[in-house]
């Protein structure tokens, strides 16, 4: 159906197990993580951090937010290494069943492509900085989004080969901006002095959460090429303790001594141009990942709702080209709010897979079965009602408590209701299944 694209290299396992022959060596896939965390989106997030709150603040605020779903992403990518499966697929066994996780799919895609549209706006717009305004930005545009398109075309492989080279030149700009940092500016000052700005620590919280949750979700998308749950634990600590908290601290401390929170203006005055060349290159290696989840996502709705296997390489081309037709118009302009709806809507489906995979564990017999002869689960739900109903409390939760942490009381809500839920409605059925016996 697919044409040339329907048993390509492309498809990368969207639909089926990594075979264990096919795994990767723990330092690529982490390069990958790495990538995906130290990035300008996060020294951006820092920077905003830093402008309005003091760094001891910062600090205390992107602990609570990160290390907090840094569990459930070790969880997660456990899952995903030991199965084999992408977040969407494995979804199908971990609470969501067939139609669920094709919601979870095409949540993850229609967030992921957005981003894309996002992330390709600044690609291009920091090219035309520094080579001239007078350039086209659709044009510039365009370039970029196919450029990424092409990368992700050939899955993870060759996303390996681009974290190779854009991991290194973005810790090597991060190195030389603190250098010039320091060398004008004493470390003490920067870490004592106040914040220009101000910001509340329930919304610094929230913004380290929310950048950070659908991160946490889509682990099992790189874990599944690991070799050992070792690996998985190292990729997911490290990329944590490097990204998160290196990156993220260092932009509060940029901040405070530009004092500024926009990071082009930063990384400008610390590095020069060059340095933001490494910015920009920095910012396609956040992108690839964004369109290879997204991809996997769509692959996984297609298969679950239609029975029909399309190619992940053509998904990506089209995704692809969306997400760059989008970021030219500008449209995407206006995808931010309902990007930020779905911070709340994306940690209920991280809370609900690992309380089923790793507590109630209602499909890992079949799992572990299936897992031995390399394919998948005969069996599988169409939709749990339990999974609806804890869904709808952690996104109604997170949206209208107006109290704490809303990614994180979202994703606690979803965890209580599945498991009390799943108890009862376990509980009712072998009461049902008695009476008919009786009967």
């Amino acid at each position: 159906m697919a044409g040339n694209f329907s048993k390509s290299e492309t498809d990368d396992y969207s639909l089926t197990r990594v075979p264990r022959e096919k795994r990767s060596q723990m330092w690529k896939i982490l390069l990958i993580r790495i990538g995906s965390l130290t990035c300008i989106s996060q020294l951006m997030l820092g920077a905003a951090l830093g402008f309005g709150l003091s760094f001891w603040k910062a600090f205390w605020a992107t602990i609570i937010g990160s290390v907090i779903l840094q569990f459930v992403s070790f969880g997660l990518g456990v899952a995903g290494e030991k199965e084999g499966l992408s977040t969407s697929v494995l979804s199908r066994w971990t609470g969501f069943g067939r139609y669920g996780s094709a919601i979870v799919g095409g949540a993850f895609a229609i967030s992921l492509t957005g981003w894309f549209g996002i992330q390709n706006s600044i690609f291009a717009q920091g090219i035309i900085a520094i080579l001239g305004k007078n350039l086209s930005f659709p044009l510039i545009a365009c370039i970029t989004g196919v450029a990424v398109t092409l990368i992700v075309l050939f899955g993870f492989r060759m996303m390996s080969w681009t974290a190779n080279i854009a991991v290194p030149g973005f810790l090597i700009l991060i190195a030389w901006a603190t250098y010039s940092m320091l060398k004008s500016h004493s470390f003490t000052h920067l870490v004592t002095m106040n914040a220009p700005g101000a910001l509340t620590m329930s919304a610094a919280i929230t913004m380290v959460t929310g950048g950070f949750i659908v991160g946490c979700i889509i682990t099992p998308d790189i874990t599944r090429f690991a070799k050992s749950t070792k690996d998985v634990f190292w990729i997911t600590v490290i990329g944590t303790l490097l990204g998160e908290l290196g990156i993220g601290l260092l932009g509060v401390l940029m901040a405070h001594a530009i004092g500024s929170s926009s990071i082009m203006a930063i990384v400008y005055q610390l590095t020069g141009v060059l340095g933001v060349l490494l910015v920009i290159f920095s910012t396609l290696k956040l992108n690839d990942i964004n369109l290879y989840s997204s991809s996997l996502g769509i692959a996984n709705f297609i298969e679950a709702v239609f029975h029909v296997d399309v190619s992940r390489g053509l998904i990506t081309i089209i995704l692809g080209a969306l997400g760059t037709i989008l970021s030219m118009i500008g449209v995407i302009n206006q995808f931010t709010s309902f990007l930020s709806l779905l911070g709340v809507v994306f940690p209920p489906i991280a809370g609900i897979m690992f309380i089923d995979y790793f507590v109630l564990r209602r499909y890992r017999n079949e799992l572990d079965e299936s897992r031995k002869h390399a394919a998948l689960p005969a069996r599988m739900e169409n939709f749990h009602p339990v999974t609806v109903i804890a869904w709808a409390a952690g996104v109604l939760s997170g949206y209208f408590i107006t109290f704490g942490i809303p990614s994180i009381t979202s994703i606690l809500i979803s965890i209580i209701v599945y498991y009390a839920g799943m108890k009862i409605y376990a509980a009712v059925k072998v009461h049902n299944d008695v009476e008919q016996i009786h009967e």
